[in-house]
């Protein structure tokens, strides 16, 4: 698929290129979503109006990935570790589906506070 999307998150912004996954698809159907970001650790997530099963599951992931984690149809950004990371692992709270990755420095994020008004859309 290899469809761009745009986030941004205040004057926060970052490009993120998705997967070939069905996830993917769906999130990119339902484009433009926007959300309320909440923080755990160095994650930013948010429920979205997609709702999935999980799709070839992760409980860890990268720096940059994009997850979708099922149990709060949610919206996840990665850009360090959680409460539940080992060492340098970046861990979930629970299995996600990895179905984008943000293109260039995703710890960008770090800025963003709860709260704070999150927009999906596609790259123009």
């Amino acid at each position: 698929m290899q469809n761009k999307i745009r986030i941004t998150a205040a004057a926060i912004g970052a490009e993120a290129e998705l997967n070939n996954s069905r996830t993917a698809h769906e999130i990119w159907k339902a484009l433009p979503i926007k959300g309320r970001a909440s923080l755990w650790g160095d994650e930013i997530y948010f429920s979205i109006p997609v709702k999935l099963e999980l799709e070839a599951g992760q409980e860890v992931v990268s720096i940059g990935d994009l997850g979708y984690w099922p149990d709060g149809n949610a919206f996840c950004i990665f850009f360090g570790p959680t409460p539940v990371s080992q060492r340098d692992e970046i861990r979930p709270a629970s299995a996600v589906t990895v179905f984008g990755k943000i293109i260039g420095d995703a710890t960008v994020f770090k800025r963003v506070a709860t709260g704070t008004t999150v927009t999906i859309k596609i790259k123009e």
